[in-house]
């Protein structure tokens, strides 16, 4: 579980946090009401980052002895790549299949659809779930997540899941982050198929379910780390609600997975309830962490 150290509001921590960095101890940071917040990616690395801050408080040099190889910061391309591996393979996935699907839309669709499907003509032939689980095609309950149907629909979404995603991953790890995108994948698609339609696809169920997630979790435990801006939950909730109307058609948004979204909306909800009540509340003990509290 990520180890967090607090700090004042009105402590300068550049330089502390750029010598983090130099020293190879990844951190993601947050401030709220009562300071600034540095949580550690690997708890291995608590006492280094204890050591280090111990020669700040005390005005000595952090620099590093011996130059060290180049270390990629979290400013950077690769070094945020490297903090949510998870995170991007899911986008990398994605962005291959819709390359996939420009190649050949046909046999993308037909291997990933919810059901078996078979296009003739301008005639679309559907199977059942039913039918596609009892020839052990288990993927078809995922792999609709990763179809979009448009380059709008997949920057979309990839910003969104990267937003979210990258967040749980680094603060909660990625077994919980895998744990909820398959959750998310699994319930959306079954909500969508439940309206009576087969050829539906992307990620906008996974990430109303990161959108609940991240919300709740924040609200109900302000010290996990988690960044949600305040007016964003009221965007999103807004465009849930003015796609299941008229209205989306009129400014060209039709076929929207309405069940979809919402389906995953409520997942990431009771995710978020249900994972705030095991947060580890006493992951920064005061004997602990009194020096670096001030």
């Amino acid at each position: 579980m990520p180890q967090a150290l607090r700090f004042p509001l009105d402590a300068d921590i550049d330089e502390l946090r750029h010598a983090l960095w130099k020293h190879r101890i990844g951190h993601h940071y947050s401030r709220d009401q009562d300071g600034q917040v540095l949580w550690l990616i690997e708890d291995v690395q608590l006492e280094k980052a204890r050591e280090l801050i111990e020669r700040w408080q005390q005005g000595e040099s952090l620099a590093l002895e011996e130059a060290p190889a180049p270390v990629a910061r979290s400013g950077s391309i690769t070094g945020a790549l490297r903090s949510a591996p998870m995170t991007t393979v899911l986008i990398a996935m994605c962005v291959a299949v819709f390359a996939w699907q420009g190649i050949d839309d046909i046999q993308a669709l037909t291997a990933l659809a919810i059901a078996p499907i078979a296009i003739e003509g301008q005639q679309l032939y559907a199977a059942t779930l039913g039918y596609a689980l009892s020839q052990a095609e288990v993927w078809r309950l995922f792999s609709p997540a990763f179809l979009h149907f448009s380059l709008m629909h997949l920057v979309f979404n990839m910003l969104w899941l990267w937003y979210f995603g990258r967040q749980v991953e680094v603060l909660q790890g990625r077994w919980r982050l895998l744990a909820l995108l398959s959750s998310a994948m699994l319930v959306s698609n079954l909500a969508q198929y439940a309206t009576g339609t087969v050829l539906f696809g992307g990620m906008s169920g996974v990430v109303y379910a990161l959108v609940g997630f991240v919300w709740l979790y924040s609200r109900l435990v302000p010290t996990s780390g988690f960044q949600f801006p305040a007016m964003l939950m009221v965007f999103m909730v807004g465009w849930l609600v003015l796609c299941m109307t008229p209205a989306a058609g009129w400014i060209g948004f039709g076929n929207v997975a309405n069940e979809a979204h919402l389906g995953g909306l409520l997942l990431g909800l009771a995710a978020g309830l249900l994972g705030s009540r095991f947060h580890p509340h006493r992951a920064i003990p005061d004997q602990q962490h009194k020096d670096i509290d001030g």
